[in-house]
């Protein structure tokens, strides 16, 4: 232990993250001592396995902090009772009138936990490996609107793993069994819209219970919930095994205590048989197409704990549930064998906003065509609670709907045609003699506003205004060569190649760096011998790069960036004499290529490796905004001599941004560059 004034107490009981306790046979330690050393991970022999049926901790003066018989830990643990009155609360209805419809849709759309999240999305790296295969960010112009997560499996297969997430604090606050009913399903109605390996029975769920305990009622209330928590899951026949507990969330400002909503937030997650058919929010404009409404409840519609009540300062009086627990798995598993099938061309769940939330924004993510919505078939008087109350359900658009009708109607779902795609920008909601026109576009900049004002206290003024006013003007574009297809063979690669040839790629990494085996991948499909460089191995010696002809400085956080973005791996190369040395050399080669990624290709600047022959050298600079950057941009390949890109001269092409000091600094004009890649948009973000 480095730090000698530690007592025994805090060397026992710290929970330093980033740790990790194994226990392994003696004969593997020197063994894993040297993979320990090469990776610079620090490794300490901290005890052995006894027989005595005790735990023990010996310091080196001989004195025990813990010495116990292992029977003191398990079966003597007192039972935890836990006293509470149930208190009788009730809240009010929201008084509403449907010729302020449009002021109603507004302020829903501006609620923090309905409006858009791109504030949250472009700040977090999540393209991080090769697997990510489901993004937050849908559609043409990118917005967050999935449902789920997923990641692939492999880098060669369809499988993959699906997560999604539920929640439901307002409604559990008027009625706590409701609230935990809500939040599974809400999960479920999210990852629905990937084909899960055997269909509900494949989801797992992970349980957070967020309450403030020991206040008046509430752990009365937490029961509750979390008996219905219980129930509804075994009815369903999913599983909880995991999850946590924050059961103090009580917070004091001077006199006055604020609780938070007591709430259950569930993670599911489920294996992905095809994660290429996994359903996308974003409306396709096609004529002949209709969106389905399916309803997973078998409630009437109720607009207790939605959105739109608390846009009115009110939680109402009644909650919608799921009544029928079989109707709810059939109606899933129905989904699933539509999807399956290839028959939803797009889906998005009604949890946070409403019908009419979800009608909206399955049309924000594409800069074209829009709506038309009659609700007739609706059998509710009221529209209101039609368009707002936050029943699970789904909409789905299907084309080939006599099909899809009679696989949900063997399956015993309800379902109604509510709407078709038209040409024009609007949403026109009908029902009976009412009809109101909406226009897409001006409440998706409504929707996205309240990211914009949030997004002001992280990127400033300036950038901030420039992403609300850009954000839709700037949708992704493609053009690929024309002889291009996509498969393998074109490029004579063999995915499946077990001989070497000959051809030899090293992969250079540093403590952190996390993007080394999807760039192996890739190495090995155009035809590379690929090798795992650690920086150890080249201070040590044990690797020359001598047979080499091409290495990768690979990206991710080397040394976590706390020196700086890769100025510490820099000096890995700069103050040891091996690796400098070996680097020199196999520059001064006339047939070697090399390739810097993320901290990779910073690591190349800040060895000067780009342009050695400039007075002024190229640099990264931090990003304009100064925070960490994360999107999918298009770029356009000019005309280039460049051995990668070369064939790709006139193609339009995604990227992935992700970094914080990613910003190209070049001091001299253009024509001084070999430049192989310009973004599309002059203006911030694209």
């Amino acid at each position: 232990v480095g730090d000698p004034t530690l007592s025994s107490k805090e060397i026992v009981g710290n929970e330093s993250q980033e740790r990790m306790g194994l226990l392994i046979p003696e004969e593997a330690v020197d063994k894993i001592e040297r993979i320990a050393q090469r990776e610079r991970s620090p490794m300490y022999v901290v005890g052995e396995t006894t027989n005595d049926m005790k735990l023990v901790f010996e310091q080196a003066d001989g004195k025990r902090p813990i010495d116990l018989k292992l029977e003191d830990f398990f079966g003597k643990a007192p039972k935890t009772i836990m006293r509470d009155d149930t208190l009788e609360e009730e809240y009010t209805n929201p008084e509403y009138d449907l010729s302020r419809l449009e002021d109603y849709i507004k302020n829903v759309l501006q609620l923090e936990a309905v409006a858009c999240k791109d504030w949250l999305t472009n700040k977090v790296d999540r393209s991080v490996t090769g697997k990510v295969a489901r993004q937050q960010t849908q559609g043409e112009i990118q917005l967050p609107l999935s449902d789920l997560g997923a990641v692939a499996l492999d880098y060669k297969g369809k499988a993959g793993i699906a997560t999604s997430i539920g929640h439901a604090p307002q409604a559990a606050m008027v009625d706590p069994a409701a609230g935990s009913v809500l939040a599974i399903a809400e999960s479920l109605t999210n990852i629905i819209f990937a084909p899960i390996e055997d269909g509900l029975k494949g989801v797992s769920l992970s349980a957070n219970w967020m309450w403030p305990c020991k206040n008046p009622g509430e752990d009365a209330r937490l029961y509750k919930a979390v008996e219905a928590c219980s129930e509804f899951a075994c009815e369903l026949g999913v599983n909880i095994p995991t999850g946590k507990d924050s059961l103090s969330m009580t917070q004091k400002y001077g006199d006055e205590k604020v609780y938070s909503p007591g709430t259950v937030i569930i993670s599911a997650a489920g294996e992905v048989k095809n994660i290429r058919k996994i359903v996308s929010p974003v409306l396709a404009y096609i004529k002949g197409t209709y969106l389905y409404y399916i309803d997973f409840s078998f409630d009437t519609f109720k607009l207790g704990g939605s959105a739109f009540a608390q846009t009115m300062n009110k939680l109402g009086e009644e909650v919608p549930t799921v009544q029928d627990t079989e109707y709810f798995k059939n109606a899933f598993n129905a989904v699933q064998e539509l999807i399956d099938r290839g028959l939803i061309l797009a889906g998005h769940d009604i949890s946070a906003g409403g019908l009419v939330t979800a009608m909206l924004e399955m049309c924000f993510a594409n800069p074209q065509g829009g709506l038309e919505s009659r609700l007739d078939k609706l059998h509710h008087a009221d529209i209101i609670k039609v368009l707002f109350s936050e029943n699970p359900g789904i909409l789905i658009q299907v084309k080939h709907h006599h099909l899809v009708e009679k696989i949900l109607d063997d399956y015993g779902i309800g379902f109604a045609i509510i709407a078709r795609p038209i040409e024009e920008r609007k949403l026109v909601i009908q029902k009976d003699a009412f009809v109101q026109e909406f226009d897409i576009d001006e409440l998706r900049d409504v929707w996205f506003e309240s990211s914009y004002l949030l997004d002001k206290k992280q990127s400033g003024e300036k950038l901030a205004t420039e992403r609300f006013q850009n954000y839709k003007n700037q949708p992704l574009q493609f053009n690929y060569n024309p002889s291009f297809t996509g498969k393998f063979a074109q490029f004579g690669i063999d995915p499946d190649r077990v001989k070497p040839t000959g051809l030899k790629a090293a992969i250079i990494r540093e403590k952190g760096t996390n993007g080394e085996r999807e760039m192996a991948y890739s190495l090995y499909l155009a035809g590379f011998d690929v090798k795992d460089v650690h920086m150890t191995d080249l201070a040590s010696g044990r690797e020359t790069l001598e047979d080499i002809n091409l290495i990768v400085f690979c990206g991710g956080f080397s040394n976590s960036d706390v020196l700086g973005s890769a100025k510490g791996w820099a000096g890995s190369f700069m103050y040891n004499e091996k690796a400098k040395e070996t680097l020199r050399k196999y520059y001064q080669r006339k047939d070697t290529l090399s390739l810097g990624v993320c901290n990779g290709c910073q690591l190349m600047m800040e060895l000067g490796l780009v342009y050695p022959d400039h007075d002024v050298k190229p640099k990264m600079e931090h990003n304009a905004s100064h925070k960490f950057e994360s999107t999918y941009v298009s770029v356009e390949v000019p005309q280039n001599e460049s051995v990668m890109f070369g064939s790709l001269s006139g193609s339009k092409l995604g990227i992935w941004v992700a970094h914080g000091e990613g910003r190209f600094s070049m001091p001299k004009a253009e024509s001084e560059y070999n430049v192989i890649a310009k973004y599309i948009y002059s203006e911030y973000p694209g």
